[in-house]
């Protein structure tokens, strides 16, 4: 027998809201109020680490479109443009945490050898809404060999895909997690010590070694016959041509109805609209070192180079000190910090660094209506008369007394 209740469901956050309330009430607000600001901390993304550092009610359908840092004020803050359904406001804010996800110091990185398929809705990234039910019974190529490209391929094969082509640059598919022989806690504690070239010789030792798929997620594809995987392949060329795409691939021609790019992200904060006015004065990993050449990589070059509180840095010293009032907590920190920011495994050691120095700063920023606090009367607790009876008195003291 079936039934069917009549309670509304549950709210999506509710158990994690369950949680805080078992756990009491959050502390009073220690930072002072000031006029003209709106928001002591903004998080830009309400994903599992914007949730993670402060779990507030979660603003939907509301997107940050400029980060404007407010020249000359009594307090450093910024101007957030927001987008709403409603429309565009402004609000402001002393601190922001970019919680946004892979592509919050980037853009997802689509090959230029699929420009023209992606003008002509043959092509998308990942990172797209992709109608994966269009997709059945079409011949499907995914370029890229990592976790994304091959769920891609795996939902398009259980979607009914008459057949998958998956092409991989290497000889191989990456099976060796690198960066777990650095897992150890002095290491994992303290990476962000470590000297500049250790630094970057462990990024490029992990770029080149390549992001290594799940091995559930290579075996849903190889479930399916007609899933095919081109190894050292990258696709020259892809041209339209009636509704289609063709490249050669080994003197052979192929026909796609559809290409997906599963090639990763770009971090680089200048591909940001939001981060376009602060983008040419942040330090990237460039500016500050210069790898020996046979360990360049301009990609890893172009991330920003993030300090302890993983707050962004000025390039050029006492110009933009503002920029310390923003914090990273993406994948763009990865030669920073060792670690794809919001990756689980950087939550524990990352979302506390970040918490103290934002603490810190707002502290120091205030110093003077603190100290003014810290001089505050303090009422006593009891008078004296609330011990009096039990003052010990010598007994020549009662027989004078008497």
């Amino acid at each position: 027998m079936t039934t069917t209740s009549s309670l509304p469901a549950p709210a999506p956050d509710f158990l994690a809201r369950e949680t805080l309330r078992l756990l009491g009430p959050a502390p009073d607000n220690w930072v002072p109020d000031h006029a003209g600001i709106d928001h002591n901390v903004a998080i830009v993304g309400g994903g599992q680490s914007g949730s993670a550092y402060a779990f507030v009610q979660v603003r939907y359908a509301t997107r940050v479109v400029r980060i404007e840092p407010v020249a000359g004020a009594a307090v450093q803050h910024f101007r957030l443009h927001l987008q709403t359904n409603a429309g565009a406001r402004i609000e402001t804010a002393r601190k922001v945490i970019l919680a946004n996800g892979v592509a919050g110091n980037g853009a997802p990185f689509v090959p230029a050898v699929l420009s023209q398929a992606v003008a002509a809705g043959l092509a998308a990234h990942t990172a797209d809404a992709i109608d994966f039910g269009a997709l059945r019974g079409k011949t499907v190529a995914v370029l890229g060999a990592a976790a994304s490209a091959f769920d891609a391929a795996a939902v398009a094969l259980e979607a009914g895909a008459a057949s998958v082509h998956l092409f991989a640059r290497r000889g191989h598919i990456a099976a060796t997690p690198v960066s777990r022989v650095r897992a150890y806690p002095g290491l994992y504690d303290n990476y962000h010590a470590l000297p500049d070239a250790t630094r970057w010789a462990q990024a490029i030792r992990y770029r080149r070694a390549g992001s290594t798929p799940p091995a559930d997620s290579v075996e849903r594809v190889l479930k399916f016959p007609h899933f095919h995987l081109h190894l050292s392949t990258t696709l020259s060329t892809a041209e339209v041509e009636s509704g289609h795409i063709v490249t050669e691939v080994q003197g052979q021609t192929l026909r796609f109805d559809f290409a997906i790019a599963g090639t990763g992200y770009l971090a680089d904060p200048s591909a940001r609209p939001e981060l376009a006015d602060i983008a040419p004065h942040i330090l990237r990993w460039r500016d500050r070192y210069q790898p020996p050449a046979d360990a360049r990589d301009d990609e890893l070059g172009a991330s920003p180079y993030l300090g302890s509180g993983l707050e962004y840095l000025e390039k050029t010293a006492g110009a933009t000190p503002w920029l310390r009032d923003i914090h990273v907590h993406n994948p763009a920190g990865f030669a920073s910090v060792g670690l794809p920011l919001g990756d689980v495994p950087s939550m524990r050691r990352d979302i506390p660094r970040s918490v103290a120095r934002i603490s810190r700063d707002l502290l120091l920023a205030d110093l003077a209506l603190h100290e003014q606090r810290m001089r505050g009367d303090v009422p006593a607790d009891f008078g004296a008369e609330f011990y009096a009876g039990a003052v010990w008195k010598p007994a020549g003291a009662a027989l004078v007394a008497a």
